[in-house]
């Protein structure tokens, strides 16, 4: 009798489908929802929040538009960002 040493093809691909689950589950869900929070969080910036950017610049919202805004980080200094570079709102 010949043996056969060939194993089943799903038995080879187990380890691979293995992997990248763990890597959607640890890497790629927590990454996309870490992105849905942001994605909130910026959509619900308003007038005279004080906000730190991602450059480190702390400031308060003048005005807010459709994708930037204006933020005052001095007296008579203004400059306008784009809203994706907010870090994150400064609790009062």
């Amino acid at each position: 009798m010949p043996q056969s040493n060939a194993a089943n093809p799903l038995v080879q691909f187990f380890p691979l489908v293995l992997i990248f689950i763990i890597f959607y589950f640890l890497l790629i869900r927590p990454q996309k929802q870490k992105e849905k929070e942001h994605q909130k969080m910026l959509a619900g910036i308003d007038k005279n929040d004080e906000v730190v950017t991602s450059s480190g610049i702390h400031g308060t919202v003048v005005s807010v538009k459709e994708k930037t805004l204006i933020l005052r980080i001095d007296e008579n200094v203004k400059m306008e960002i784009e809203k994706s570079n907010i870090a994150y709102i400064k609790k009062p």
